[in-house]
Parts: C-alpha cells; sequence; structure tokens
C-alpha cells in the first residue's frame, strides 16, 4: 500500500484549494481524503496496478496536471501509511517526489535521527517529557520499553508512539463523505474595476460549480456570493433557490442578481467567491422536469460539455458571458 501526501502550493489569494484541485486527485484514486486548507491524502491502492505506474510516477503526472490545469504546483510525499506520507511530505520539494519505501529496514532508517517533533501528533509537552528523560529522537524512542513511554506519556499514546517510531504505521485514509457545501473561487490578477470583468467571473464561477454538482449528482438549494476587496474585506451575500438546481445558467443568474444589488460603485475586487450550499441527491428532485424546449435545450448543451471536461479536462469547454 503507498499513500500520497499533496500539499497545493496556492496562490495568495486562494484560502483552501480549488475543489477541481481534489477532483484531479480522486482522477487517480477514489480513497481521497482532504486535508484543508491546501493538502490531501491519496490512497494508491490498486491505482499503480491499474495504471501501470510506480507512486513516483503517478507523483510526477499529478504535479504536471496541476500545473496544466490550474497553474497550481505541488510538494509530494509518498509512504507505506499516512504517517509516514506526512514525515516525506517535509522533505519534498517542487518537482522532487520524497518516497519512504516500505521495507522495514529503511522506513527505520528514514525515522531513526529524526526528532521526535517530527512524528504528527508529537506536541510541545509531549516531546519536552521525552527530552527530559533523554527521548529526544525516535530512534531512541523506538528502542525505549514499551512500559516506560507508558509511564511517561499514558497507556494508549505511549503504545502509539511506540508503534510509530518503530515504523508501524495504522493509520489509513478516511474518503470524505457528501460535501455539504461546494466553493469556487476566481482571483483577478490585479485589483479589478470592471463590472463586465466581474461577471465573466461569475459565469465561470457558476459554470464549474453546476458542473462539479452534476458530477456529484447533487442539487443546490442556497447560493452563496463573496466580493474580496483590495483593502482585504469583504461582503458576502446568499439566497435560497426557488427550487434546488444544478444548472448552470440557473447559478448565473442567482449570481448576477446578487451581485448587482450589491451596487458596487468602482469598488475595487480582489476576487470573487461562490458557494453551493444545502446539497441534496438530485434524483426525483423537481429541477429535471421542464416542457420549456429553449430550457431543455440549454440542459441538453450541459450533458455534451460536462462529457467533454470529463474526457479532456476541466478547460475543455470555456463558458460564454450570458446576459443579466
Amino acid at each position: 500500500m503507498t499513500i500520497l501526501c499533496v500539499r497545493f502550493q496556492l496562490p495568495p489569494m486562494h484560502e483552501a484549494a480549488p475543489p477541481g484541485l481534489l477532483g484531479l486527485l480522486e482522477e487517480f484514486s477514489p480513497v481521497v481524503e482532504a486535508l484543508p486548507p491546501d493538502g490531501a491524502l491519496v490512497d494508491l491502492r490498486g491505482a499503480e496496478r491499474y495504471f501501470g505506474r510506480s507512486a513516483v510516477e503517478l507523483a510526477s503526472v499529478i504535479r504536471v496536471r496541476a500545473l496544466a490545469l490550474y497553474g497550481v504546483d505541488c510538494v509530494i510525499g509518498a509512504g507505506p501509511g499516512t504517517t509516514l506520507a506526512r514525515m516525506a511530505l517535509r522533505d519534498a520539494r517542487p518537482g522532487v517526489t520524497c518516497v519512504v519505501p516500505p521495507e522495514r529496514d529503511a522506513v527505520v532508517e528514514f525515522l531513526a535521527d529524526r526528532p521526535v517533533t517530527a512524528l504528527p501528533g508529537v506536541g510541545p509537552a509531549t516531546a519536552r517529557t521525552l527530552c527530559e528523560y533523554g527521548l529526544d529522537s525516535l530512534g531512541r524512542v523506538a528502542s525505549a520499553p514499551l512500559s516506560t513511554l507508558q509511564r511517561l506519556v499514558g497507556a494508549k499514546a505511549g503504545r502509539e508512539l511506540h508503534e510509530k517510531a518503530n515504523g508501524v504505521d495504522r493509520g489509513r485514509v478516511v474518503p470524505d463523505g457528501s460535501a455539504r457545501s461546494l466553493v469556487t473561487e476566481r482571483p483577478f490578477g490585479r485589483d479589478e474595476l470592471d463590472p463586465d470583468r466581474h461577471r465573466r467571473a461569475l459565469v465561470s464561477a457558476a459554470e464549474e460549480l453546476g458542473a462539479r454538482l452534476r458530477a456529484l449528482d447533487q442539487v443546490c438549494g442556497t447560493l452563496t456570493l463573496t466580493v474580496r476587496y483590495a483593502d482585504r474585506s469583504a461582503t458576502t451575500r446568499s439566497r435560497t433557490l426557488k427550487e434546488p438546481t444544478a444548472h448552470s445558467a440557473a447559478l448565473t443568474r442567482v449570481a448576477y442578481g446578487m451581485y448587482e444589488a450589491l451596487g458596487l460603485q468602482r469598488a475595487r475586487v480582489r476576487a470573487l467567491a461562490l458557494r453551493a450550499e444545502g446539497l441534496d441527491p438530485a434524483e426525483g428532485a423537481s429541477y429535471q422536469l421542464s416542457l420549456d424546449p429553449v430550457d431543455e435545450k440549454v440542459r441538453r448543451i450541459e450533458e455534451v460539455a460536462d462529457l467533454l471536461r470529463a474526457r479532456f479536462g476541466p478547460r475543455a469547454v470555456v463558458p460564454g458571458v450570458l446576459a443579466a
């Protein structure tokens, strides 16, 4: 079993990894656990055999795709467990994946000279206690009797510490449950005054949200718009939809309505973000029923666009600007 620990190097404007980046990881494995704000764990169990590539090769593909599709670089650590992958990440750098081999001797060698604070879960208080007794490295902790560690830090914590210091990594990647919300952000390269550019950003954000909702077979009941300004202040508005939807055109109309209601006058906007909330399964939702031939045509176009994105990537289809 190989685990990847990925940390995206996000631009300053991003507060969290865009959903598309997590979606990119899910193309390689269905077992992905988000580590907010900018990381994730990926279980490659079966993926190496399926793709015919090693963990290092898959990590390289992930890095290239993140750069090509989102303009975001990343650092990646790999190991036979979640703890070791997290520790490997600290030694990784852009373009070079740090890998802890699965062989026990290699794991022990990787851990031996590291300070106890390098082990995830060991806080300052525990580290001070261990160092007071000369257990300042993981190698020394590994060679200490289990009973000694349990007396120092407690029975359960002592056993976990002893196992991890000896390379026993029982951690597992826990896939995130159904999202309660989806968010996408559109930062500007410079503080933007042009309302037309604001609207184009809203179209793009609404299109991404709609595509992700449809891919998850979900609909949203509430849409929230956040406008971030040059002075780092922000305005947030929410609107409950007349009926739950996953259609980009409907989401865009609601986003436009909230934007126009703000009455921005020459505002220097640094970023716009849309959040879809109140998510429910799309099955049986009334939004699927329509007798309007124009509306039906729009939805057919969406289906084709979704197929193209699934095959060629999220930027295969670029939305046009809808009329306000």
